[in-house]
């Protein structure tokens, strides 16, 4: 019975241990950098990745040659902003750029596991259509997200995740009158 014991006991601290590994386990691409350029294409430089939300500053000059320069934006993955949310089979990984008027400047879709992602997230004219998306704007699908038949929790999912999470960026780092209206 002694032995049964330590037995459960060095299962169940197994368990816990390979379950808290999985929990920090995350598909997200560790090397952005070359998108970046992409969703900010004058950008003159980047911070490094940190802060809360974890983020990355972009400027309009190189902050090395200029440390007062202020950013003109930020680039964030939405698992990182938002990390509790769920599609239909998991998180969907998206690199979001925003300038610090509350646009989204583009979006990259990086990592999904969903079923119906092949044909609803994944292609390019799904990011497309949040380029110059105001946080202020509704982000639902069938108004002014375009919906895909069959993959309804895939995409109201995708369109909240942005949707919080450039709403979570905005009010953590910008004030209400930098943040532009839709019809601006």
């Amino acid at each position: 019975m002694k032995q049964f014991g330590l037995m459960f006991a060095v299962l169940v601290a197994a368990s816990v241990v390979t379950l808290s590994a999985q929990a920090k386990r995350t598909f997200t691409n560790p090397r952005p950098e070359p998108y970046f350029k992409a969703l900010f294409p004058d950008a003159g430089g980047f911070s490094p990745f940190g802060g809360t939300p974890l983020h990355y500053k972009v400027y309009g000059v190189d902050p090395k040659t200029n440390p007062a320069a202020p950013p003109i934006g930020f680039i964030f993955w939405t698992t990182d902003v938002t990390p509790k949310e769920f599609g239909y089979h998991g998180p969907i990984h998206f690199l979001v750029g925003m300038d610090t008027h509350g646009i989204i400047q583009g979006v990259v879709m990086d990592y999904n596991s969903e079923p119906y992602g092949y044909f609803s997230v994944d292609p390019p004219k799904f990011v497309e259509q949040f380029k110059n998306k105001s946080i202020r704007d509704p982000f639902q699908i069938g108004k002014d997200i375009a919906a895909v038949s069959r993959a309804s929790i895939t995409m109201n999912h995708a369109a909240r995740v942005l949707r919080d999470s450039t709403r979570t960026m905005a009010r953590t780092f910008l004030t209400p009158d930098q943040i532009k209206s839709p019809q601006q």
